[in-house]
């Protein structure tokens, strides 16, 4: 089975062309290619698929074989692939996913190669049951949970997948993502289990954010949560809805809530690393 190795910020997935292959048991096989030492190694596996409503279809499995609906830096590698390898070769691309149809602008350099992508993620969700979250709140600002002995404030957000983010006055850059990640990624307040966002605040346009991402653990980067954290920044009157630059341990993504439409606009980059072919059973 032949694959392909990209990344956004770091955040890499295994791709595979199923315009071309075939896989049969996509939960099973994420599990196998994504472990750094007897498989692959990744963040997952994505699947670039046919649609019948779309240029294409993305799935997305974690490393434990769960389907997650939506991952902003999986989606800009897949537009980076469909475009550079003349699949989908145009400057907008409508990409299918299991939280509705993303459009994503092509940002090409001169030798027409995609160096950054924009993706409209749509509008954030912010009603508790549709998150979900159980709160009586809604926006969700104020929800307070405990863990080791801690207290942490949450504002918790839906990118089509669900967002708990905290701003915090510990370094994030020496915080303990794993040791309160894993704890609130299972808290009973979130019947779907959530990602986990730990922010500081450098300035109302410049955050700094580390994740812990349900079913695969902290990442380099999240492009859904960095969404959903510059949202909660904007709820919490942290931040303007306009550009705000977000540092990832993997590099940087460039944030906007538009105040016109509602929808937040997410730029990246997106990169190939290597293909290659994988001995499935």
């Amino acid at each position: 089975m032949r694959f392909t190795k990209m990344h956004g910020c770091g955040n890499d997935y295994v791709y595979i062309n199923c315009f071309e292959e075939s896989v049969s048991s996509p939960q099973q096989l994420a599990c196998a290619v994504s472990d750094r030492h007897f498989g692959i190694g990744s963040d997952g596996l994505v699947l670039i698929c046919p649609s019948n409503i779309a240029d294409c279809k993305m799935r997305m499995f974690n490393p434990d074989g769960s389907e997650s609906e939506m991952c902003g830096n999986a989606i800009r590698c897949v537009a980076k692939y469909v475009y550079d390898r003349d699949i989908i070769h145009k400057g907008q691309i409508a990409v299918e996913t299991l939280a509705g149809t993303k459009l994503i602008t092509v940002n090409a350099d001169e030798n027409d190669i995609a160096r950054t992508l924009t993706v409209n993620m749509g509008a954030p969700i912010t009603k508790a049951a549709e998150i979900p979250v159980k709160s009586v709140s809604s926006p969700v600002t104020d929800l307070l949970l405990k863990a080791a002995g801690r207290e942490f404030t949450f504002t918790c957000v839906s990118m089509g997948n669900p967002h708990a983010v905290t701003f915090i006055d510990d370094d994030v850059s020496v915080f303990d993502v794993e040791k309160y990640g894993r704890i609130f990624e299972q808290d009973i307040h979130f019947p779907h289990k959530a990602n986990i966002e730990f922010v500081n605040v450098l300035s109302p346009t410049h955050l700094k954010m580390r994740v812990w991402e349900r079913g695969t653990g902290e990442t380099l980067a999240c492009g859904t949560g960095t969404c959903a954290t510059v949202a909660a920044a904007c709820l919490n009157g942290i931040s303007p809805r306009e550009p705000v630059t977000v540092d990832l341990l993997g590099g940087q993504l460039i944030i906007e809530w538009n105040a016109e439409d509602g929808h937040i606009y997410m730029t990246g980059p997106a990169e190939f690393t290597f293909d290659g072919e994988y001995y499935n059973g």
